[in-house]
């Protein structure tokens, strides 16, 4: 019996540690900088009232269609900066221009050629020193040139996400560590826009047949329209957070004092949630994609009912009148009113 139940706390356990390795730092983290809105909903109350919304009926008809699609870059543009300084303006320039030729060497291995890169010069300017002259009474601080120093940036072009560590390796390994950004590109932007377009125009097409089923035919209403389109690279939807713990109860114990050290601030990529979208192409993504998009609103008003007028009624009395003559013979004569 103890066995069994020994065994038991042994599972709980396991599975107690299981389950917090699936839920990361997500909950131990300090929030006041994480979004919280992933792509499916956590329920809890807050959210839940959020949700249930209280719906007023009106004779107006609104259609809001959203549509979103997921795209992978067709190239990518890394860009580094190369700061080199030397006594002479050609040894700065030769310096620099072996680092860079390193690099070309190495990622010529990976299929990344002369042609993906790009030198982007900054600054070449002279470093100066102060040169002190001394003389009988007095000294003299001079500016003497001493050195120059130049700045490029170094632009590297690549089209698949696993060679961006091979680039990286190989500036390190220069002794370039400075990565000032990464750049995405797709080439058929017009053509996506075209797609989005076309699966709104089939989910419009369906709210309206769902409305008519309901009683109302469109087509006695007039129409007013609003649309927009964007697009969203990864760069815009980095969150910070930090992920750490500063209680101390041994310290409070032993009434030490804490020494506080530097915490880590770590990053991740949140992309747009699809809790508002009517259509998402490509939906589950791996890895950080420019997020296009498109919306399109459609207001229906009841047209004004058209007055009929009154239909106009013409009474016409004719008037006749009787004479009886004295020998007892009926005359009937009409009695002219103009």
């Amino acid at each position: 019996m103890k066995n069994n139940l020994l065994n038991l706390l042994v599972l709980l356990i396991f599975f107690g540690n299981v389950t917090a390795q699936h839920e990361g730092n997500y909950d131990q983290i300090s929030r006041q900088n994480v979004l919280h809105s992933g792509n499916s909903t956590v329920y809890n109350p807050t959210v839940q009232q959020q949700i249930t919304k209280t719906l007023s009926p009106s004779n107006h008809v609104f259609i809001d269609v959203k549509a979103l699609q997921n795209v992978k870059a067709t190239t990518y543009t890394a860009i580094f900066n190369i700061s080199q300084i030397g006594p002479t303006a050609d040894s700065t320039n030769l310096l620099i221009n072996q680092r860079i030729d390193t690099i070309r060497r190495q990622l010529k291995t990976i299929g990344i050629t002369n042609d993906d890169f790009a030198i982007d010069v900054i600054s070449f300017v002279p470093n100066y020193e102060i040169e002190v002259q001394k003389k009988l009474f007095s000294k003299t601080y001079t500016e003497v040139p001493n050195g120059f120093e130049l700045q490029q940036n170094l632009h590297i072009q690549f089209t698949k996400t696993n060679q961006f560590e091979t680039i990286l390796t190989a500036c390190a390994q220069s002794e370039i560590y400075n990565l000032v950004k990464v750049d995405y590109y797709i080439e058929n932007i017009a053509e996506i826009y075209k797609n989005l377009q076309i699966k709104l125009l089939k989910v419009i097409e369906e709210k309206k047949a769902y409305y008519k089923i309901l009683g109302f035919d469109l087509a006695d209403y007039n129409v007013g329209i609003a649309d927009d389109q964007y697009c969203y690279f990864p760069k815009d939807f980095y969150q910070s957070y930090q992920a750490f713990n500063s209680v101390s109860f041994e310290a409070i114990k032993k009434k030490k004092g804490v020494t506080t050290a530097r915490k880590q601030r770590s990053y991740y990529y949140q992309p747009l949630s699809y809790l508002n979208y009517n259509v998402v192409i490509n939906p589950s993504i791996l890895e950080p994609v420019v997020q296009i998009g498109m919306n399109i609103r459609l207001q229906y008003s009841p047209k004004p009912k058209e007055a009929k007028a009154a239909p106009v009624v013409k009474t016409e009395i004719k008037h006749k009148y009787y004479v009886v003559s004295p020998n007892g013979t009926l005359d009937i004569k009409a009695l002219q009113t103009d």
